[in-house]
């Protein structure tokens, strides 16, 4: 009984030892990767063939009712004749309802009198263009009186988004060839690829514009000029 309690005690110090001993790890040392990162950059032009505009009526009164109810009116009426240019319903709606007094002074600044105001303003979008100059006309005529931030859109940009990254892709890849080639040198596999997607914006050229035509039977002259699509990549390579 005495032995085998002594066995068991120098096993357990055994394995107390080989833990406490040191311990050799044998890793492959990591590779240092020599890279080469370049941005590329892709547009693509594009005609607008939609437009946001914000059209509203502004009326003053004696009272606030009476502003009101000829706010209402006016606005009806705008909102009719915006139908009526081809809008439809669902494409017009409101962004803006807002009344507030607006105190008048004599000579001498003392308040003589409030009148008050009423905004009412609503968003269109317009989907054919070429209509979009007799839209204007009809609401000004129906009593619009603050027409502003018209704005020119492409319904579907996928195509022109995708070939713009396929664009920016090709320039990277130009860029780090030449880069490789100059530094001496090769070009191996791609590590990472990042992209950003810009918002379209006006693309102007030279002093005449963007090459969009203006619609020049329309009762207000428009301009749409043309929309640039931009795409940028960065792309790291290493390289051997």
């Amino acid at each position: 009984m005495r032995t085998k309690i002594l066995a068991i005690a120098v096993l357990v110090f055994a394995l107390v030892l080989s833990a406490c001993g040191p311990t050799t790890i044998n890793e492959a040392a990591t590779e240092n990767l020599r890279t080469l990162n370049v941005n590329g950059i892709g547009q693509v032009y594009l005609t607008p063939d939609i437009a946001y505009i914000n059209i509203g009526v502004n009326t003053q009164g004696p009272s606030a009712s009476d502003s009101v109810t000829t706010n209402k009116e006016q606005s009806n009426a705008v909102i009719e004749a915006i139908k009526d240019a081809g809008v439809d319903a669902k494409d017009i709606h409101t962004t803006n309802f807002s009344i507030w007094s607006n105190p008048q002074y004599d000579d001498l600044g003392q308040i003589s009198g409030t009148t008050y105001v009423v905004d009412n303003t609503v968003n269109v979008t317009m989907r054919d263009l070429d209509k979009l100059g007799d839209l204007l006309d009809a609401a000004i005529s129906a009593g619009a009186n603050s027409i502003y931030s018209i704005q020119f859109d492409v319904a579907d940009k996928t195509a022109a988004t995708k070939e713009a990254r396929a664009s920016a892709v090709a320039d990277a890849k130009v860029q780090a060839q030449e880069l490789a080639d100059a530094a001496g040198v090769s070009l191996d596999v791609i590590q990472t690829i990042n992209f950003y997607d810009n918002n379209p914006y006006p693309y102007y050229e030279g002093k005449g514009g963007g090459g969009g035509g203006a619609y020049e039977g329309a009762a207000v002259p428009i301009q749409p000029g043309q929309l640039a699509i931009s795409v940028t990549v960065n792309v790291t390579y290493t390289i051997k």
